[in-house]
């Protein structure tokens, strides 16, 4: 994918088509993503509950061998990887049919239409937030999103002008303002601090 014009030596790429330890050099080895591993929106509870850390990790891994659409993309400055982002068919994501947040604000009710794409998780390690990279990275999964197929793509962002004390976990969803960079539009407020922004693709 093409390096933007916001930083001239970041480039995005294909999460499959990226070495799996620069993978484990984003999500690290503490903090919510290093004990997830965009499993979460995949598994059901039950599942869930008896998965450790090295199974998520595997589990993730495996997904990034089947070579299929998705599941996420890497964004890298020079050498170094900054950032990721989970996108794919939102019909892999099985927990989002269970999201109050998603049934009260989605334009699709299908959950089986593969032509809908979601953007759920970003992951940009502490030192590398604050320079648009998941910015970048929304932009390049619209694109993704396209060029496969897709005729809509979802995400479900925090605004944090709307709500004191956002905490950075909880921006594992994306800000509101970053998918308005990326060309998304709000289509629904389900709670004063969660949207659901979606962008039409031309499929």
């Amino acid at each position: 994918m093409a390096t933007t014009e916001s930083a001239r030596e970041r480039r995005i790429v294909p999460a499959h088509a990226a070495p799996l330890p620069d993978l484990e050099t984003v999500f690290g080895t503490r903090g919510d993503a290093a004990h997830c591993w965009c499993q979460w929106f995949k598994l059901p509870a039950r599942d869930w509950r008896n998965m450790d850390d090295r199974m998520l990790h595997d589990r993730l891994a495996g997904q990034l061998a089947t070579g299929g659409p998705g599941p996420g993309l890497l964004a890298y400055e020079g050498e170094a990887p900054v950032g990721w982002c989970a996108v794919e068919p939102r019909s892999a994501l099985i927990r989002l049919r269970q999201s109050r947040i998603v049934k009260l604000g989605t334009e699709d009710p299908d959950f089986e239409d593969d032509r809908v794409w979601a953007l759920s998780c970003f992951v940009i390690p502490p030192e590398h937030r604050g320079r648009g990279v998941a910015t970048d990275l929304a932009r390049a999964a619209v694109e993704l999103a396209a060029v496969s197929g897709a005729r809509a793509i979802e995400g479900y962002p925090v605004d944090p002008a709307a709500r004191r004390n956002v905490t950075a976990a909880e921006l594992y969803h994306g800000t509101v303002s970053m998918f308005v960079a990326a060309g998304f539009v709000e289509v629904a407020r389900p709670t004063p601090s969660r949207a659901v922004m979606r962008r039409r693709l031309p499929n």
